[in-house]
């Protein structure tokens, strides 16, 4: 008689709630498959998990120290990054500090799930074209912002924009050219209804694009 695998217990990491609440809500169909014992939320993880999912939204990428903590977390298992910014430098960075996973935004719920197992059975998985950012793919989940219109990575750059952060320190932070950014935070402003930066600040503050703990105004 064949014995059942019991399903993948993994931990969700962002610092916004909704962020991670969107990310349970595309996994709990596989439920039977993967089992959310934690979502974190902007704190420490404290449930041992098989797979910790680090989702980068309005977070530093795969190339900063926070990365580090997170992989030294003994609870944590396997760690995946989750992003768009699928650069190899990136990828490779990622990897050299420990990570098993690098997956791209753009997979399906199943696919996603297909790649949560194959990590979590001692694969390393990274995605098979490692391009720079190019026009937004679809992207599942949740985030600030998405009920207003906005797509995942204009949300993103007015989080960054709302946390304080300059056009020049997101570009770095973000992988992209400034001149791509400022084409992201045009079409943000116009589904915003503002004009100014900090007409955006005060609009990120009203729709929850500052992350919980966070003291900039």
């Amino acid at each position: 008689m064949a014995q059942t695998r019991p399903p993948l217990r993994v931990r969700l990491l962002n610092d916004y709630e909704l962020v991670v609440e969107g990310l349970r809500s595309m996994l709990q169909p596989y439920s039977d498959r993967v089992d959310v014992v934690e979502v974190d939320a902007g704190g420490t993880g404290t449930r041992e998990a098989d797979v910790t999912l680090y989702d980068t939204f309005g977070q530093v990428q795969a190339d900063q120290d926070e990365i580090d903590e997170v992989v030294a977390d003994p609870s944590a298992g396997a760690v995946a990054i989750y992003t768009w910014n699928t650069q190899e430098r990136l990828v490779a960075t990622a990897l050299e500090k420990g990570c098993r996973g690098y997956l791209d935004k753009s997979l399906s719920a199943a696919e996603l799930v297909d790649a949560l197992e194959r990590v979590g059975a001692g694969e390393v998985v990274v995605p098979v074209s490692q391009d720079g950012p190019g026009n937004d793919p679809p992207t599942a989940g949740a985030w600030p912002g998405q009920r207003e219109g906005l797509s995942a990575r204009e949300a993103e750059m007015i989080a960054l924009i709302t946390q304080g952060y300059t056009n020049a320190e997101i570009a770095a932070r973000s992988y992209i050219t400034v001149n791509s950014l400022k084409s992201y935070i045009r079409s943000a402003y116009r589904k915003m209804g503002v004009e100014r930066r900090s007409q955006a600040v005060r609009w990120g503050l009203e729709h929850g694009m500052l992350p919980p703990g966070d003291a900039s105004e």
